[in-house]
């Protein structure tokens, strides 16, 4: 990606750090740090990390990693505002902060190990933050969902195929790596998530874990998965019925599935509060008295993570806005039955929305 990009985004920003009165933000999430850097989109494991980025709201900005990454870093960042870390890093990392006359910054308490904290509160001034780089990330640029798009063209060509791999005899199991070798054939990066594939009653579980449990001739099977492409997301989920002639039950709950889904999309638009998507799609279904079977939100954003902000469930607080991308996926779910859920992602527009 263009690092003029990157350099736009860390000047809006320095513009929200000036607003929230921050001189500083350790950003310490690494999707929020690539957003702002191009620099490693995943830290290695849960309990280590590439580097944190430090962005000021009046100076230099500066990226902090250890020797691995060094010339990782060099290609994405001016060197003289690179600062190596080894064994001392927090007290190598708080020195060099002040002598750039940073003594005090915010900090992501999402991302940020409690360790880390205690560590460098003890030599900075800490403040706390909430969705700085968040907010900004809210709206994707036409060179993010350019990448998008063809991260969910991805998406349709998997379920295009795999319908035809639906054969009974196969475990869910066996379904789940179609799905991944697909994806890693056609270059995606990796999953966006690790499949769900639900056959029958297993369905019923939001996030099914694929199991021996085996295909069966006229039953359904639920797949949820996604692909990391162009370092982008793509979620999406399917149901579909094995065998030649669906039952009524399974025929009638699509319908009413795909019906909230669409009474939700219809009204999505600049200006329509989260919650009120979420109450388009429940308002469907309580009209035909299954409201207890959708146990979960409508939707959530996607983007650098696959499940980022806004919301759209019954507490969601806040307005749609274009330039958002959210998932659109009601289910109702019957543990002695199954489960049907179906989804698209929605880009919301200047005057309505797209489903990409």
């Amino acid at each position: 990606m263009n690092t003029a990009i990157f350099e736009q985004r860390r000047k809006a920003l320095k513009e929200e750090l000036k607003a929230r009165h921050l001189p500083a933000l350790l950003v310490s999430h690494a999707a929020n740090r690539y957003y702002l850097s191009g620099f490693e989109l995943h830290d290695p494991q849960c309990n280590e990390s590439a580097g944190w980025l430090l962005v000021t709201a009046d100076n230099d900005d500066y990226l902090f990693t250890d020797p691995r990454y060094m010339d990782a870093a060099r290609q994405v960042w001016d060197e003289k505002n690179i600062g190596i870390y080894a064994a001392r890093k927090h007290e190598e990392v708080c020195s060099f902060l002040k002598d750039k006359g940073v003594t005090s910054m915010g900090f992501e308490p999402k991302a940020l190990h409690l360790f880390d904290y205690d560590k460098l509160n003890s030599l900075v001034d800490l403040i706390l933050t909430e969705n700085v780089v968040e907010s900004l990330r809210l709206f994707k640029d036409d060179e993010e969902i350019r990448r998008m798009e063809e991260s969910i063209r991805l998406n349709h060509e998997l379920f295009e195929y795999i319908e035809g791999q639906l054969i009974p005899g196969k475990t869910e199991i066996e379904i789940a790596w179609e799905v991944e070798k697909f994806f890693r054939e056609r270059g995606a990066e990796g999953l966006a998530f690790s499949t769900i594939v639900g056959v029958g009653p297993n369905a019923a579980k939001p996030h099914c874990i694929p199991s021996e449990t085996k295909l069966r001739d006229n039953e359904l099977v639920l797949i949820d998965t996604g692909c990391r492409y162009l370092d982008y997301n793509s979620d999406q989920t399917r149901t579909f019925w094995v065998g030649e002639t669906p039952s009524d039950r399974f025929k009638e709950t699509m319908d009413l599935v795909r019906g909230a889904q669409q009474a939700a999309i219809d009204i999505i638009r600049p200006g329509l509060p989260y919650v009120d998507a979420y109450k388009a799609a429940y308002a469907v279904f309580e009209k035909a008295g299954v409201e207890s079977m959708f146990t979960h939100g409508l939707g959530h954003g996607v983007g650098l993570e696959t499940h980022e902000p806004p919301s759209l469930s019954r507490a969601a607080q806040g307005i749609l806005e274009a330039g958002m991308v959210v998932t659109v996926e009601p289910g109702l779910y019957d543990p002695e039955w199954g489960g049907i859920r179906w989804e698209y992602e929605v880009l919301v527009t200047e005057d309505g929305c797209r489903v990409l």
